[in-house]
């Protein structure tokens, strides 16, 4: 307390508003394999056409991870996406030197880059590793060069670059260049020919400002496209680069009409996604609840499961098995047979209520090609916990008619019966069925926990993943505070509203929270700790229904009955 040495009012506040916050849950997490965009970064996605925008449409070789995402997409907003690529990926190129061959690099995404020293032999690249690059074509006019790029290319520009306001206040000449780029084999839009992006009245002066202060470099300029990196100065060219406020007169004779070329797709391994799911480790950075697997072999599932989920604790793994155990043309009961196998071989000694295995495969639509394709359920059922959330709570479970609805289904790979549903759940797999007239529904809600436990239903896991985040979170700021009654008391104060909402949302059916002198005692005091014992009885989710019918007589009354 401060003290005044004259009379005077002091004037102090304390906050005794703190609650425990909200907690995200309906966040998912994938690495994958995709045609374009950053790579080995993650990147935050809303929308299936935001997926398509920054990844690139499916092909061949990307739509079992561009579907797991998507289909996740449909049920949620955000998903944290990072693009694993092989070692053999290259970036698109145009050389700085007319004539002169290119020289292909990889550059994974904007960090890479701002590593990298000007190239003497690229003028650009494409800003992502890939095929798709090699549609691109850049075009860069200048006074010099104007007449020698043609009038089709004339076109696309306003006027003739001449000399920017910025220059022309030291004296300097010629300095603006126009910059325009182009789909030239329609591999990005669909369209031949379209007009990606153009840049008007841009600088080789690297000091050069527009009328808003903003800079004209076109370095700069360049580097903020969607498309392309600047490398280097084009060659031959006259003080490219250097201040306009050395009274200079700048000269870019080189040709401006160039294709990249050089870019070469190259699909990751297993490994590659695994060191890349390790980026989910910071807790801090990304906060990931729902992990699909997508097509990654189940032996690196197991890894993620044990290295990530049960390393942050705040997180569920979704796995599907192999499309080999449900593949069309196989009998159904050998079909059971094959995914109980890949449960009790390849995922033997996993046992964790941090991840979540279903049935098998669906059939759906690639509007992008135009073709029918077999995806993992596994996006959809991370989906489905999302969507949970939405419309309900975390600690509901997302199985079932009412919460439980698969989307975009043509048909299963493996629709399983009564009997077969049987050996799949008490072997911790959740059969997703289609039911006519009802939909194709997630009909399970088991983890992979093999022991009897209330964990080993999704509601509970998820149910106190909230529970533990947001208490951890709201118990931060007892931090470096005095372990005695008023903070302990402050402490249950802070915790007891919160588990009475969560009780009135019928997550719970009663808690106790002990914070006092018998579990904080003089040794754990004197060791510099604070110790709270929160005890919650978790609701169970419906599993099995009895319904008894009962055939009475007409005299029958149904008061001796019931009693």
């Amino acid at each position: 307390m401060a003290f005044q040495l004259s009379p005077g009012v002091l004037v102090k506040e304390a906050d005794l508003t703190t609650v425990v916050p909200s907690v995200s849950t309906s966040a998912g997490g994938f690495v994958g394999n995709f045609a374009w965009g950053p790579a080995n970064v993650v990147t935050y996605i809303s929308s299936e056409n935001e997926l398509a925008s920054v990844f690139g449409k499916p092909n061949a070789n990307t739509y079992l991870s561009f579907f797991t995402a998507a289909n996740f997409l449909s049920y949620s907003n955000q998903l944290l996406t990072i693009r694993a690529v092989g070692s053999n990926a290259k970036n698109s190129v145009a050389n700085a030197n007319v004539g002169a061959a290119s020289s292909a690099e990889l550059i994974e995404n904007r960090d890479a880059y701002d590593a990298l020293s000007v190239s003497t032999s690229n003028f650009v690249t494409s800003k992502y590793p890939g095929t798709l690059g090699n549609s691109l074509k850049v075009l860069i006019a200048s006074n010099a060069n104007w007449s020698n790029i043609g009038n089709t290319n004339q076109a696309i520009f306003d006027t003739q670059p001449g000399t920017s306001t910025y220059a022309a206040k030291f004296g300097s000449t010629n300095d603006e260049v126009h910059v325009a780029i182009v789909d030239e084999d329609g591999l990005i839009t669909g369209t031949q020919g379209a007009v990606l992006e153009r840049y008007q009245y841009l600088s080789l002066a690297p000091d050069a400002v527009g009328a808003q202060g903003e800079s004209i470099y076109y370095q700069n300029v360049i580097n903020d496209s969607q498309y392309l990196y600047w490398r280097g100065h084009p060659v031959p060219n006259s003080n490219a680069g250097n201040a306009a406020s050395g009274n200079l007169t700048y000269s870019l004779t080189y040709a401006g009409n160039l294709s990249l070329s050089g870019g070469v797709d190259a699909d990751p391994t297993d490994g590659q996604i695994l060191t890349q799911y390790d980026l989910f480790l910071n807790t801090d950075l990304y906060d990931v609840s729902l992990l699909p697997m997508g097509n990654l072999s189940l032996t690196n599932v197991k890894t993620v499961v044990e290295n990530i989920a049960e390393v942050r604790k705040d997180c569920v793994v979704f796995l599907s098995p192999t499309y080999d155990a449900v593949k069309a043309g196989t009998a159904d009961s050998a079909k059971v047979t094959a995914v109980v196998s890949d449960r009790t071989t390849d995922l033997s000694n996993l046992s964790s209520s941090y991840a979540v295995m279903d049935s098998g495969w669906k059939y759906q639509y690639d509007r992008y090609n135009d073709v029918y394709r077999w995806i993992p359920l596994n996006g959809d059922i991370a989906g489905l916990c999302a969507r949970t959330d939405l419309v309900s709570d975390p600690w509901f479970s997302p199985g079932g008619l009412n919460r439980g609805q698969v989307k975009n289904v043509v048909k299963l790979a493996f629709n399983p019966n009564q009997s077969q549903r049987d050996t799949l759940y008490k072997n911790g797999i959740n059969p997703v069925i289609s039911v006519a007239g009802q939909g194709t529904v997630l009909f399970g809600d088991k983890t992979l926990l093999s022991k009897p436990s209330a964990f080993d239903r999704i509601n509970v896991r998820r149910l106190f993943i909230v529970l533990e985040k947001a208490i951890a979170i709201a118990s931060k700021y007892s931090l470096f505070e005095f372990n005695d009654p008023f903070t302990r008391s402050q402490f249950k104060n802070l915790v007891e509203p919160f588990l009475r909402d969560v009780k009135g949302r019928r997550g719970i059916t009663d808690f106790l929270v002990v914070c006092d002198e018998t579990n904080n005692t003089g040794e754990v005091i004197d060791r510099n700790e604070f110790v709270a014992d929160i005890y919650v009885k978790p609701a169970r989710s419906i599993n099995f229904i009895t319904l008894n019918f009962v055939a009475t007589r007409t005299s029958v009354s149904f008061t001796e009955i019931g009693a």
